[in-house]
């Protein structure tokens, strides 16, 4: 069922598809970073009402049957305050950078989930030189 609920898309059509990059040259058992934003190209809002709530990174190695958790991002200031909706002064950026190292190539895999919209799915083939 839940393969039902995640969306995917073009990330450089849809704001809501979490967009993976990693820098060339991996080499095996050498930490890396990974980013995972949203809206690279196409602008997703941040505000009370409508925002990105967390960023979820996997890697499954191309031998494993199952993904591995790298981790996950939650994002919990979006403009609220006690003065109301989008008065408040902190706005987090639906972004984030996750360091890591692995030994075997694999893929990346990201989901976001936006309050609105749901759940948002992608994927980036790693290769290790």
């Amino acid at each position: 069922m839940l393969e039902n609920m995640l969306q995917t898309a073009d990330w450089k059509n849809e704001k809501h598809v979490p967009v993976i990059e990693v820098d060339d040259g991996v080499k095996p058992d050498e930490m890396f970073d990974v980013r995972v934003t949203l809206g690279k190209e196409v602008a997703h809002p941040n505000t009370t009402a409508h925002h990105i709530r967390w960023i979820e990174l996997y890697f499954k190695p191309e031998d494993a049957k199952f993904p591995l958790q790298v981790g996950r991002v939650q994002f919990t200031a979006h403009g609220e305050s006690g003065k109301g909706a989008d008065e408040g002064p902190v706005y987090t950026h639906h972004g984030c950078v996750f360091t890591m190292k692995t030994l075997k190539p694999g893929t990346l895999m990201a989901m976001s989930y936006c309050n609105i919209h749901g759940l948002w799915q992608s994927s980036e083939e790693l290769s290790l030189d």
